[in-house]
C-alpha cells in the first residue's frame, strides 16, 4: 500500500481535489492520501517549496509526494515524476522541484506526460501512481529524456562578519521564518558574538531553544523543526506585533 501526500492551489471550497483524490483512487483504492495543504497560494511555486522542503523528509521511504501547483504553467505543460532521497515526486515541470532540489541530477527526472490539461491531469496523475506501484523502476514506464526546468532560490547573502537573510513564511500564529539554517549560522558564527537585527525593533542577542524556553510575550529567536531560523514572540503573534512580513530582510551581525 502507497502512501501520498498532496499539495496544491486548488484550495478547499472547490472540488478540484476531491477530483484529484477520486482519480487516484479510481487506480489504486488501496492508497493512504495525507494532505499538506491545498492552500497554497495560487501558482505560487516558492510557497508550495517551502512546504514541501519542510516536510517530506518525515515520511517513510518510498512515499510519494504529489504537486499540484501553477500546473498549467504553459501550453504545453509536462508532468514530471523525480526520483531522489529515496522518495518519489511528480508534479509540473515548472520549476518547483529545483527550488527543493538544485542538486538533484537530470537522470533522476522522468517525463510521465506532455500537454497537460485541466481534462487529462487527474488521470495522468492516477496511471502514474498505479505504474509505480506495478514496476521497480520509473525508468519501465516513463520517458527518460525531459528539459528539466531549474529556477534559482533566494538565498542568504553572506560576508564574513555578517548575514543578511530573508524572511520566507509566516505561519498562522504570526510565527517568522527565515531562509537561515543551523549549519549556515555556525559556520560564518565560528564561536563568535552575534546580534540578529529586524527592523527597529531591540535585537536578539541569544538563541532560545524552543517557544518555552522565554516568558510569555517575550520575544525569541530559535532554528525549528525545519532546521531554519525562526523569530517568535511566546504566547503572541511577532508577524503583526513586531511589524514582520514576508521578503523582508533579517540582519544578523558576528563579532
Amino acid at each position: 500500500m502507497s502512501l501520498i501526500t498532496l499539495i496544491s492551489d486548488f484550495g478547499t471550497t472547490d472540488y478540484y481535489v476531491a477530483l484529484l483524490k477520486a482519480a487516484i483512487f479510481r487506480y489504486e483504492p488501496t492508497v493512504t492520501i495525507i494532505d499538506i495543504s491545498h492552500d497554497i497560494k495560487r501558482h505560487d511555486i516558492m510557497e508550495a517549496s517551502f512546504y514541501l522542503r519542510s516536510t517530506y523528509a518525515h515520511f517513510p521511504d518510498k512515499t510519494i509526494h504529489l504537486a499540484a501547483v501553477n500546473s498549467f504553467y504553459d501550453q504545453k505543460s509536462e508532468l514530471i515524476l523525480i526520483d531522489h532521497n529515496n522518495h518519489y515526486f511528480i508534479g509540473p515541470n515548472n520549476g518547483l522541484f529545483s527550488l527543493i532540489f538544485p542538486e538533484v541530477s537530470a537522470d533522476s527526472v522522468y517525463l510521465l506526460a506532455e500537454n497537460i490539461t485541466t481534462f487529462n491531469q487527474y488521470d495522468a496523475v492516477g496511471s502514474a501512481i498505479k505504474n509505480l506501484g506495478i514496476h521497480e523502476q520509473p525508468s519501465d514506464f516513463c520517458f527518460e529524456s525531459v528539459d528539466f526546468d531549474r529556477k534559482i532560490s533566494l538565498q542568504p547573502v553572506i560576508t564574513s562578519h555578517q548575514i543578511r537573510a530573508t524572511i520566507v513564511h509566516i505561519d498562522q500564529f504570526g510565527n517568522v521564518i527565515v531562509n537561515l539554517d543551523l549549519k549556515t549560522f555556525e559556520d560564518i558564527r565560528a564561536d563568535r558574538f552575534y546580534t540578529i537585527y529586524y527592523k527597529s525593533n531591540d535585537p536578539i542577542t541569544a538563541l532560545a531553544s524552543d517557544y518555552s524556553d522565554c516568558m510569555i510575550g517575550d520575544v525569541c529567536a530559535f532554528f525549528n523543526t525545519t532546521g531554519l531560523l525562526e523569530i517568535a514572540i511566546n504566547m503572541g503573534n511577532a508577524h503583526e506585533l513586531l511589524n514582520l512580513n514576508k521578503n523582508e530582510t533579517i540582519q544578523i551581525n558576528f563579532g
